[in-house]
């Protein structure tokens, strides 16, 4: 029987990353779709520990390999035990979220598999040995139905297209196993984590996010996310200018979010920014411009000056609480 295999992601600090239970939904989907059981591997210093966290939701197998070169998720340490094990069981789909570290890791396993790689998944079509995929072009202007035609298939999905899995009645049965010992010039040195009391911006159900308008001042958009507990987005021009580090860009070439709440501040929505945000359940534009293509998005616009709009605003949610 055919098999899909999802890898799931341990976060600096151990715990499963979040996405990897969005990429687990996209898994099952899939494996529905083909006729496939549904298998996970996790690769971590302590794998039994990072398997419990996700033998609940949805596989039938979880693969977990432990070992002290695997706490950080090297990607030339991982992508080998990753490809090692999909030979091993005959996994006809191989995927992940599409974070930084799957859309580093999973290319590198297709190659090893000789494997067609689609990134950016956003559903899948057909069934059996005819499954196809969508996913985004051109920066998100159209969304092309590609069929994968090598014996293994690799993707990583769009998180924000995907809920993430629920727990399931049955727990899935854990394997362990011992990826080669291969060398690598690659290795961990050092993690430079930012800090931040604020939501993870990939997480966040609420991002309060500023543009060139804002002309390098954050205090308003910064003080509105903190009223209303948000994450601090930011349009690829503002972190071009240096006005923002480029953690918080959102667009096609940052970070792609789907809150349950966007608010663009001083955003003019470039199709680069709007690629990365359009999947948000409600979109608020604030922009002086009344042509700004944002509007065309938008569930709510108003047209006016961000430093002021955005005051009036932060201080009538604080008099309604």
């Amino acid at each position: 029987m055919a098999t899909v295999l999802i890898f799931c992601e341990q976060l600096p600090d151990g715990n499963l990353r979040k996405a990897s239970l969005n990429a687990l939904t996209a898994g099952i989907k899939l494996a529905s779709a083909a006729q496939a059981d549904l298998h996970a591997v996790v690769l971590a210093k302590d794998g039994a520990a990072l398997a419990a966290q996700v033998k609940d939701f949805g596989p039938t197998v979880v693969h977990a390999a432990s070992g002290p070169q695997l706490e950080h998720l090297v990607a030339e340490q991982v992508a080998p035990a990753i490809a090692e094990l999909a030979k091993s069981i005959g996994a006809t789909w191989v995927g992940c979220a599409a974070t930084a570290v799957g859309r580093d890791v999973m290319p590198r396993v297709a190659a090893k598999l000789n494997a067609a790689m689609a990134s950016d998944v956003m559903g899948f079509n057909g069934s059996g040995a005819d499954v196809t995929v969508t996913r985004p072009m051109w920066a998100g202007a159209v969304v092309a139905e590609v069929k994968l035609s090598s014996a293994v298939k690799c993707f990583n999905a769009r998180t924000t297209e995907f809920h993430a899995a629920e727990k399931s009645s049955t727990a899935a049965e854990v394997k362990t196993f011992s990826p080669a010992a291969g060398g690598t010039q690659t290795k961990f040195v050092e993690l430079k984590e930012v800090k931040s009391a604020r939501p993870n911006l990939t997480e966040a159900k609420i991002i309060v996010s500023g543009g060139r308008g804002t002309k390098g001042d954050f205090k308003d958009v910064e003080s509105l996310a903190d009223t209303i507990g948000a994450a601090v987005g930011a349009s690829r021009a503002v972190c071009d200018a240096g006005w923002q580090p480029n953690d918080l860009q959102v667009g096609q070439t940052g970070k792609v979010v789907a809150p349950n709440l966007y608010i663009a501040a001083g955003i003019s929505g470039a199709i680069q920014h709007i690629a990365g945000m359009k999947g948000s359940k409600t979109i608020v534009a604030i922009n002086k411009d009344p042509e700004a293509p944002i509007f065309q998005v938008a569930d709510y616009g108003l047209v006016a000056d961000l430093f002021k709009a955005l005051p009036e605003l932060r201080d009538a949610i604080k008099a309604a609480k």
